[in-house]
């Protein structure tokens, strides 16, 4: 399998993929997976969790994605033009786009869904339309931005691949609030998801939209490029037991699991028929808040002495394991490696 096979952020958690024999043939067969959790909700926008989100890129498609070295590429849109100064943006969706239950995606579709996802995203979502005047679909292919300002991070803030990404739905989805959850899932998206098959709290099932078209241009990076759906037939399957998951693992049972805990590699490693590989390098980022509105941590001094007191190992050891490869020290704000490492 490769990384595109199943999509990964920056800003991910860090995954580990043990997988022997995933198809019997390209173009063929069953996946069957262990995600890092159940899928209890399905709606990416309701919900931030990184299984939903995970879930979400299955079955929806952005209309941007971003790409290795976290540039938005053109996803769902042919591409844009940008006017007036930067305060003019109409984006031109790409032929063949289709949703799961056969409708063609309009523009409109994606305007719901923008304002949808921006309600509730506060951080991209909340910035783009604070400067945004109007957003509107002048024609079933054009999506326009009328901002106050110039806002050249608009194709990454409709791309990004966090836990807030922006899902295209059908606007009849899109009109629902965010606060309220989507069940139904139509999307447009490389896979379809069964809800006839879902078990909840066991198994979520996915099969390949045969409707959909990837894009004719482009490589395959990060969720950026065309999607080829080479498998028919996605299952996932919670284990939340690691042994039981492990030993399913190497039975057969089941090809891929997304999150090994660090006290099974080392029996995983020495299973020749299983790979294991590190799929998200910028990893999860761990956090020591200190409360700054009482002593000693009011007084800056004091938690600039803490700062350099702390051993990120020390921290990364407890953990992730003894394993260096599992982790990195020397990391800021933002992973180490992404554009605004520091």
């Amino acid at each position: 399998m490769k990384r595109r096979d199943f999509l990964k952020t920056a800003t991910g958690t860090a995954a580990v993929l043990a997988a022997p024999h995933v198809v019997r043939a390209q173009g063929a067969g069953v996946l069957k997976f262990v995600p890092q959790a159940d899928l209890a909700v399905l709606d990416p926008v309701y919900v931030t969790a990184y299984v939903t989100r995970n879930h979400a890129f299955l079955v929806y498609d952005t209309l941007y994605g971003i790409d290795a070295t976290y540039q938005p590429q053109p996803q769902m849109v042919e591409g844009h033009v940008i006017e007036n100064d930067g305060k003019l943006w109409t984006l031109t969706l790409r032929d063949g786009l289709l949703f799961h239950d056969g409708q063609k995606v309009l523009a409109r579709d994606a305007v719901a869904s923008i304002k949808r996802w921006a309600a509730r995203d506060v951080t991209f979502g909340s910035s783009l339309m604070a400067v945004t005047d109007e957003l509107s679909a002048p024609s079933d292919k054009q999506i326009r931005f009328r901002l106050k300002k110039p806002f050249p991070m608009l194709p990454l803030a409709l791309g990004h691949g966090s836990n807030t990404m922006l899902p295209i739905m059908p606007e009849r989805f899109a009109a629902t609030p965010g606060s309220q959850q989507v069940t139904e899932m139509v999307g447009s998206g490389p896979y379809r998801f069964l809800a006839g098959e879902r078990v909840a709290g066991s198994l979520a099932v996915y099969r390949r939209f045969e409707g959909y078209v990837p894009r004719s241009s482009g490589v395959p990076s990060f969720i950026a490029g065309p999607k080829i759906a080479t498998i028919e037939r996605i299952e996932w399957h919670t284990i939340p037991d690691a042994a039981t998951a492990a030993a399913a693992l190497q039975a057969g049972e089941v090809h891929w699991w997304e999150q090994p805990t660090t006290d099974v590699l080392p029996l995983l490693r020495k299973n020749p028929a299983i790979t294991t590989e590190v799929i998200d390098r910028a990893g999860n980022i761990g956090w020591l808040r200190v409360n700054n509105l009482y002593p000693p941590f009011d007084n800056p001094a004091i938690k600039h002495a803490v700062l350099g007191a702390i051993n990120q190992a020390d921290f990364m050891q407890a953990a992730a394991g003894t394993d260096p490869q599992m982790w990195r020290t020397g990391a800021g704000v933002f992973p180490p490696g992404t554009p605004l490492a520091n």
